[in-house]
């Protein structure tokens, strides 16, 4: 097996030849600099710390990571390239404690590992430690930076006594003796390099999905992170930012058109030429998905979505390939109208998910295709209790479902009686948009519980300039605030006039309750 020395892995670095291919996670020891003082412990003790595994090729990647914080030279064409598989973090940290002809982009505590000479040598203890070069002391505490510079090396060691300098000079041998054991793969296929990187990369610290896959997926012309990002982008003036980051999520999309699965173990097993060639696809169904949950059912952004995994099955029926766009009957329309209510009040993903969703993604294609489909077919009956022993809040499924059943009724405001602005209200996620049709103070004062004063029903699209309006007092009091006809705000936000304004709390409640379940019902129709 060959061998590297420090100083021929310095030179390598500062000629271009070792690099980063974009696929590898960043360097993380950066956030555990004494992750780094133990690594350069085992160094001077000899103890094994593994194989550099790298892969030469002759042809330069696109897209590159830099060595930690330094930006590396551009690389020799004369000579090829050797990317780093397996070690980054182990050759990150020689070239970050040894080099010096590159000044550091920003501060990096990790790069300056001191040795102190005058611990007691130990087989467990570390004598190398991470210091503040201001609060180093030099009767103690030797600079590794300087090991391979003659001319530091010189200047730190003036003046130290003998017998610190045998140690330090001991020190300094095994260090410019220590062979770095190196696995080279020559070769120019691509598949091959992921698959290598994949399997080794299950040996230590897991690969998060998008990285495993990104092995798999990835080519010269074609990096999945980047696709991703482009989406992110794409999607962000439509308040959908949040699905282009939401990595897992995209994935399972990607899974569900593909493979028409979405679980795990058929995402680590996607063929990569396969996602490249559809990868179009995907996007289209994403983006068609977005678009028919923003026009149809008034969801303006990922955090308002109940389920998130709602997107998948939805973006196998809108996924196209080119510039195609997606089309549909009003017949199949209505299908995934109810199929999304049934989903959302039964909390359909809440258990179970990876058998619902196998189901749903399968009759989403079906129903794409013109078959029969049974992707609505399961039920569910949502009853007054729903919402009278739901609390508020808003991260919940049942606040979100219930948030956007008010949204298909176009609420108005309290106050002013104008439209309320749905995209910038849900877009925000905002719970001050939300407040109670009963007041909390009012309520209180009448000595109900939390637990009373906060079910589902006692809330409305009411935001906090209105809230103040309106203030804390009694529905009949507050009645002077409102426009000067307020049947149509009521009848939208489902708010029976009568008993809002007879200060009948749990009257209102029960019969708001009824009126919310009634219409819940009728949406899943």
């Amino acid at each position: 097996m060959p061998e590297l020395t420090i100083r021929k892995l310095l030179e390598q670095i500062h000629n271009g030849q070792i690099r980063i291919p974009a696929f590898q996670r960043g360097f993380v020891w950066n956030e555990k600099p004494d992750m780094v003082a133990f690594f350069m412990d085992s160094l001077y003790k000899g103890y094994p710390f593994g194989t550099l595994l790298l892969w030469r090729t002759r042809q330069s990647l696109k897209v590159e990571r830099k060595l930690g914080p330094f930006d590396l030279p551009p690389p020799d064409t004369d000579y090829p390239i050797d990317y780093v598989l397996d070690g980054q973090q182990r050759i990150t940290s020689i070239f970050g404690v040894f080099q010096t002809d590159i000044p550091e982009p920003e501060p990096a505590p990790w790069t300056h590992i001191y040795f102190d000479y005058k611990a007691s040598p130990s087989a467990q203890e570390s004598q190398f430690i991470v210091l503040d070069p201001a609060a180093a002391d030099r009767s103690r505490h030797f600079p590794l930076k300087c090991l391979f510079n003659t001319v530091g090396y010189r200047q730190a060691t003036e003046g130290l006594p003998d017998d610190a300098i045998q140690k330090i000079d001991e020190m300094q041998s095994r260090f410019k003796e220590a062979q770095l054991p190196v696995q080279m793969i020559t070769t120019e296929d691509k598949a091959t390099v992921a698959i290598v990187f994949e399997r080794v990369n299950r040996r230590g610290v897991p690969l998060d999905t998008l990285q495993l896959l990104a092995a798999w997926t990835w080519s010269v012309e074609f990096d999945l992170t980047q696709r991703f990002k482009g989406l992110t982008e794409e999607l962000q003036p439509f308040g959908f930012e949040e699905v282009g980051e939401d990595t897992n999520l995209l994935l399972r999309c990607a899974a569900a058109i593909i493979a028409g699965d979405a679980s795990p173990e058929t995402l680590l097993n996607l063929n990569g030429a396969s996602v490249r060639e559809r990868f179009t696809e995907v996007l289209n169904g994403v983006k068609g998905a977005i678009d028919f949950l923003r026009t149809n059912l008034k969801v303006e952004s990922l955090q308002n979505l109940p389920f998130h995994t709602i997107l998948v099955p939805l973006s196998v029926f809108f996924s196209v390939p080119g510039n195609q766009i997606a089309t549909y009957m009003d017949a199949q329309r209505q299908i995934l109208v109810r199929w999304f209510w049934r989903t959302c009040f039964s909390r359909r993903y809440s258990s179970g998910v990876l058998r619902s969703l196998k189901t749903d993604i399968e009759e989403a294609a079906k129903l794409k295709s013109g078959a029969h489909s049974n992707l609505d077919s399961f039920t569910t009956t949502v009853t007054p209790d729903f919402f009278e022993s739901n609390t508020f809040t808003i991260d919940t499924v049942n606040t979100k479902t219930m948030i956007l059943m008010l949204a298909q009724r176009n609420p108005l405001s309290f106050v002013s009686g104008a439209p309320v602005d749905l995209a910038n209200v849900l877009r925000a996620g905002n719970r001050n948009e939300f407040h109670h049709v009963f007041p909390r103070a009012f309520l209180k004062s009448r000595g109900f519980s939390t637990d009373n004063i906060n079910p589902l029903a006692n809330f409305c699209f009411l935001s906090s300039a209105d809230n103040k309006i309106l203030g804390g007092e009694a529905p009949s009091i507050y009645r002077a605030k409102m426009p000067t006809s307020v049947s149509d705000i009521l009848q939208r936000a489902f708010c029976p006039e009568s008993l809002l304004f007879r200060d009948d709390y749990l009257a209102f409640r029960s019969e708001r309750a009824r009126l919310l379940a009634k219409y819940a019902n009728d949406l899943m129709k």
